[in-house]
């Protein structure tokens, strides 16, 4: 049986690695700005998800959240500190699979650089709130779902190739690796 990629005229599997996994890593979650974030992922226990917004991704590859020091998250970091982040910027591309290992801290001046007046929502003393922590999220895999050409020429292709019966996907994927 043939796979969809045997299928189609163009490329569409690069693994991307160091500055450029990292470009691409900014562009999709600039593109979707938070993701599902699960924890307890090798604790044996029920996988933990919740939504989060990302403040950052650094120049390293790095994944930088504000959260709040008595979570379940926090604990549960604490106790199995691999975590698994899922994004989605639109419908059909901006895909992100992220495995990595995180790391709680309150750092004061971390939580002065990520901070945004929205968050004073959940800690209602603004960046001097004590509740406050950080979080670090270092990657040790990843993995995405993309087009090559936008949205509006992706969506042309899948038009043109239902019309004739072929296969003129635009998707690009592969590894990341940090």
């Amino acid at each position: 049986m043939n796979s969809i990629n045997q299928q189609q005229p163009e490329e569409n599997m690069k693994d991307l690695g160091g500055a450029e996994a990292i470009a691409k890593i900014k562009e999709m979650v600039d593109s979707a700005k938070s993701c599902f974030f699960l924890t307890n992922i090798k604790s044996g226990l029920p996988v933990s998800m919740r939504p989060m917004a990302v403040q950052k991704v650094d120049d390293e590859g790095n994944f930088w959240f504000l959260s709040a020091n008595d979570s379940h998250k926090d604990w549960e970091i604490s106790k199995d500190p691999m975590v698994h982040l899922l994004f989605q910027g639109s419908p059909h591309s901006d895909f992100l699979n992220i495995y990595g290992i995180a790391e709680v801290s309150e750092d004061k001046e971390k939580i002065k650089e990520l901070w945004e007046p929205i968050m004073k929502v959940w800690f209602t003393e603004g960046q001097d709130d004590p509740r406050i922590s950080v979080i670090k999220v270092e990657p040790t895999e990843g993995y995405y779902w993309d087009n090559k050409h936008g949205n509006a020429i992706a969506f042309v292709k899948m038009l043109a190739g239902a019309a004739i019966g072929k296969t003129f996907d635009d998707s690009i994927e592969g590894k990341l690796e940090v």
